[in-house]
């Protein structure tokens, strides 16, 4: 199926998988892009060695295109810029809109320019900076999300700009990829679909947790970080909704000494980090440090398999999931799934 999102960036399908921190590693995404669809890799929980190796491991497990998806305001982002550029990365996708010179920069570099946004007037913004197709997310999606279904968020983004759009949130299979090809868009990206496969690192009782949750059991929460986070309601989530505010401030500093280890960054620099991911909002302390570390949080659940001690990101069709196909498996269903679709379509008559 060629759209203008497979032209773009050269890959066979019109479906991406997104770069989720800690999930989304060269195993996942190598194995994504083997299957055809665009792979993107979470550089915001790497250090820039590790983002430099990682990028040769997927190297060396397909020649196929991949992503690379960077945090705009990262105080190292034009370091991991050139990372991208001096190892021949096809795409660079951002959570936050990238300045109109970041943009600039990689495009002059030949590199293919993705920001996330969640409203119209963001895409209009990158789009008028030079991007070179947008991925729009819908409320329905996990992590950081917006109120606006992407039913609703989808068509009204295609219809204010001129490039490819790609729609994100609520999308798992052939009769979505339809859904947003009619609504205008270039192709689907998925996180959590991508995330319960066979190849996603995810431990296995994490995987599990999501496959047992049903639509009811992914809730939106302001508790984490202050900002609206769709996820797993777990014990956790309840204990920080409840929680005071000294209560609050004592375990976010407690995660935050954690990521400072892990990362390598100072305090002043991770509350730095905090701050500029409030996007004025007005936080409490705890929720800006928690705002710096939420990294932390999701590397308890992802990689240590500690669902009592980390969050769990996730789209509502984690409650309609129920299997963990490999990605060659699930991109193969998906398309032969659209396809029949369209055979299906009723054709007005000529």
């Amino acid at each position: 199926m060629r759209t203008a999102l497979t032209e773009l960036t050269g890959v066979r399908h019109p479906i991406v998988q997104t770069g989720m921190g800690w999930v989304a590693g060269p195993r996942l995404v190598s194995a994504t892009a083997n299957a055809g669809a665009l792979g993107v890799l979470a550089s915001a929980t790497m250090t820039v060695d590790e983002l430099r190796a990682a990028v040769r491991e997927v190297r060396s497990r397909t020649d196929r295109p991949f992503g690379v998806n960077l945090r705009a305001d990262a105080g190292d982002a034009r370091e991991r810029v050139r990372i991208i550029v001096d190892e021949g990365v096809r795409v660079a996708s951002f959570a936050l809109a990238p300045s109109r010179d970041l943009i600039a920069e990689l495009k002059d570099a030949g590199v293919v320019v993705i920001p996330s946004v969640g409203a119209r007037r963001h895409a209009e913004k990158v789009a008028g900076w030079g991007a070179d197709a947008v991925l729009v997310q819908g409320g329905e999606g996990g992590g950081h999300t917006g109120e606006v279904a992407t039913s609703v968020l989808l068509p009204q983004v295609v219809d204010a700009v001129d490039i490819p759009v790609i729609a994100a949130g609520g999308f798992r299979d052939g009769r979505g990829l339809v859904a947003a090809l009619a609504h205008g868009a270039a192709g689907i990206a998925m996180g959590t679909r991508f995330l319960l496969t066979s190849d996603s690192t995810v431990p296995d009782a994490v995987k599990a947790r999501y496959l047992a949750a049903t639509v009811k059991d992914v809730t939106v929460t302001t508790a984490v970080d202050g900002l609206p986070h769709r996820m797993l309601r777990t014990d956790l989530v309840a204990s920080l909704e409840n929680a005071g505010r000294v209560r609050s401030l004592a375990r976010a500093l407690r995660r935050a000494a954690g990521f400072r280890r892990i990362s390598g960054l100072s305090w002043p620099a991770m509350v730095r980090d905090g701050l500029a991911m409030r996007h004025g909002k007005d936080l409490s302390w705890s929720q800006v440090l928690l705002a710096a570390n939420t990294p932390m949080l999701l590397r308890a659940s992802m990689v240590e398999g500690r669902t009592d001690l980390g969050v769990m990101a996730a789209g509502q069709v984690a409650g309609v999931i129920d299997d963990l196909p490999s990605c060659e498996e699930l991109v193969t269903r998906i398309m032969t799934e659209a396809a029949q679709v369209l055979r299906t379509l009723p054709h007005p008559e000529e």
